[in-house]
């Protein structure tokens, strides 16, 4: 029987153009998506722009716009950036919506009545010049843990640490940059503490959680769940709270609303409406980045269970996108905008990559240009697109494009290719695309090598009828292969189709062979990607950002300040100051945990104790050196002071000091007893 699910990806915010990371999501519940069609069930894909906040009041207010035609500007924009990368959306609607206001109100009120919802007084920063209070991401100070400058009230994006607004240290409002004061104020608060055992039934039946999202959540179950602000003072862009006065429900509690208002908005029956809301008759499936799974895996399933709502039967995460195993940053050109990818590249050759690289689990996936180039160019065009364009184009013009019947030997490599079905099906439920591209490019291998043997394009001169029986064959395996490879690259898959004149390419007609038959004109598939077109991409983008970020001109230096001097961390002759040396805080460590890394041959990621300093993460490149199990219980020094770095496979906090060549290093350890966090002298 087939299944009835539908499916959601996280609303892009209506503050910003789609940029590569936004594509990552879309492009992943995408290939879900069309593989969910392909077998034959019934899979509806919705979205939406989130469009209320603080954030887009203050843009529009910049723009001179109201913010209702801000965000239809930005709605009709988004969309397009989107669905240029193949993505097809059933519904991709707004949370400033009619469907959205009444969803919101009735489940607050609901909620309300079931004495879910309290109401007590707060202080808050509010800023004078302004006349308004101040959401976290509009207070910026100096983080209260490391000392960076210029971070948001709520987070520092160097070290990580999640703090109230209240322990910034030199705060000021980040519109006008008064420093803010505290001023009391009514506001509203969800009982998530209520819903404790029901969130950890919920999140710990079936499949419904990959282990990373289910562990992070187990963190906050551990720490004990709390109450939820959910109201905000106006002035606000947002929907009133009924029953209050100058109060709007905070973005976050509409914003998940908004996968509900989209549904309704497209199946427009309430009945088939309720079928996945309320009666479970249908699936339910969200896709996320990790970075709000905070509000998606507690907050947002809460709601749902208190109001009389079906909570989700899947919550799907990744991780972030980053470029060159760095985080995507606007000066570099890396911060890239579908836009400007779809203008210089071709955009399945992204969704391909991405396939790629895309496991189930929720680690960050990293687009490597080098690599990029690499792997599209053989795996896709070399293997894949190959195989199609070499049997044909002028051999098959040659026997007037009519394919043969299949020989014993093509029977048995079509069955060979059909018997991993089960295997590539499986791989893609689970999310797990990268197998999925591993086994399409194995048997293209396959398929390739068997074409070479026979090499067709020479037999043709000898043996027409041999030669139509290799073409035969190696058509109807690409068949297969395009077929599989079909939810990752729809425009190709279509092109196929076209060539081999056949209703659709569908999992449903896998087994079905095409022989004694003529076949369509050859359509070029794909080309190779240029590498001048990747540089042509980040110089726009560098220029972009230059433009719209002037660096500030050279001025001369003032003499008649006495106390400007000029420092260099080095001198001439190769020393350095003792004030210098006193910079890198070299402390012991106590390492707690080891372990090796996926995809990295020389990496082990280790925990390491800094006592008072805490706990710091480090990929360390000693793996040729040490195995992780004897690296558990080790005292080391290290680095505490270094700034955090953004790798490809995580956050590295701090370094581990060790002398000698790759696989004879030596890690530096305490001569004598030492405790972890102890400061070397």
């Amino acid at each position: 029987m087939s299944k009835h699910i539908l499916v959601t990806s996280a609303l892009p915010y209506a503050n910003g153009s789609i940029h590569l990371g936004h594509i990552l999501e879309a492009v992943q519940t995408d290939i879900w998506v069309r593989f969910q069609k392909l077998i034959g069930n019934e899979c509806y894909f919705f979205c939406a722009d989130d469009t209320h906040g603080t954030p887009i009041m203050i843009a529009a207010k910049k723009a001179g716009k109201t913010p209702e035609s801000m965000i239809e500007e930005v709605q009709k924009e988004h969309y397009k950036d989107l669905t240029s990368f193949g993505v097809e959306y059933d519904n991709y609607y707004t949370t400033n919506s009619e469907e959205n206001r009444k969803f919101s109100e009735s489940i607050y009120l609901t909620l309300k009545k079931n004495g879910h919802i309290v109401a007590r007084n707060i202080e808050q920063s509010y800023c004078e010049h302004d006349k308004m209070f101040l959401p976290d991401r509009f207070i910026k100070g100096t983080c209260p843990k490391c000392g960076a400058k210029d971070q948001y009230g709520d987070s520092c994006e160097v070290c990580g640490t999640s703090y109230s607004p209240k322990d910034l240290k030199d705060s000021y409002c980040s519109i006008c940059g008064t420093t803010p004061v505290l001023k009391e104020s009514k506001h509203l608060f969800f009982k998530l503490q209520d819903f404790q055992n029901q969130l950890k039934t919920w999140m710990e039946e079936g499949n419904r959680l990959n282990e990373g999202a289910q562990k992070k959540l187990q963190e906050w179950f551990t720490s004990g769940l709390q109450e939820w602000d959910i109201s905000r003072d106006g002035p606000y862009f947002g929907f009133a709270i009924p029953e209050e006065e100058n109060k709007y429900f905070y973005v976050w509690l509409d914003a998940p609303i908004g996968y509900m208002a989209s549904s309704l908005n497209h199946l427009k029956d309430e009945k088939k409406f309720n079928e996945f809301w309320k009666d479970g008759k249908g699936e339910i499936v969200h896709f996320i980045g990790k970075d709000i799974l905070y509000f998606h895996g507690l907050f947002w399933p809460a709601m749902l269970m208190g109001s009389g709502y079906k909570a989700p039967n899947q919550l799907n995460v990744h991780g972030f996108l980053t470029v060159n195993g760095e985080k995507m940053s606007k000066s570099r050109g890396t911060f890239i905008n579908a836009s400007t990818f779809a203008k210089h590249l071709d955009i399945e050759h992204f969704r391909f990559y991405m396939a790629c690289r895309l496991g189930s689990g929720m680690e960050d996936v990293d687009i490597s240009f080098d690599d990029f180039v690499s792997r599209v160019n053989s795996d896709l065009i070399g293997n894949l697109v190959n195989l199609v364009s070499r049997v044909s184009t002028s051999i098959l013009d040659k026997m007037d494009r009519k394919l043969g019947s299949l020989s014993v030997e093509g029977k048995s490599l079509v069955s060979e290719l059909l018997s991993k079905e089960t295997e590539i099906r499986d791989a893609y439920e689970s999310r797990n695309y990268s197998k999925v591209m591993r086994e399409i490019t194995g048997l293209g291998d396959k398929v390739n090598k068997y074409v070479n043997d026979y090499a067709p394009w020479n037999l043709i001169k000898t043996d027409v009828e041999k030669a139509r029986e290799v073409v035969t064959t190696s058509l109807n395996c690409a068949k297969i292969l395009f077929t599989y490879l079909a939810p990752v690259t729809p425009k190709i898959a279509l092109a196929i189709k076209e060539l081999f004149q056949v209703p659709a390419l569908n999992f449903l007609n896998l087994s079905e062979t095409i022989e004694n038959k003529i076949l369509g004109p050859y359509q070029m598939l794909s080309k190779r990607v240029e590498e001048k077109n990747i540089s042509l991409m980040i110089s726009e983008t560098k220029e972009a950002f230059e433009k719209s970020n002037p660096s500030p001109s050279k001025q001369e230096p003032n003499k008649s300040n006495t106390n400007e001097t000029k420092v260099n961390t080095v001198f001439e002759d190769g020393f350095i100051t003792i004030d210098e040396l006193s910079k890198v805080e070299l402390r012991v460590g106590l390492i707690k945990e080891a372990n090796p890394v996926d995809g990295a041959d020389k990496l082990l990621f280790v925990k390491v104790d800094l006592g008072e300093k805490g706990i710091k993460n480090v990929f360390a490149g000693i793996k040729a050196s040490y195995t992780a199990e004897e690296l558990v219980g080790k005292k080391v020094v290290v680095v505490a002071n270094l700034k955090p770095r953004q790798m490809k496979f995580g956050l590295s906090e701090a370094m581990l000091l060790a002398s000698g060549k790759e696989k004879t290093l030596s890690l530096f350890v305490p001569d004598r007893d030492a405790n972890p966090g102890d400061l070397l002298k």
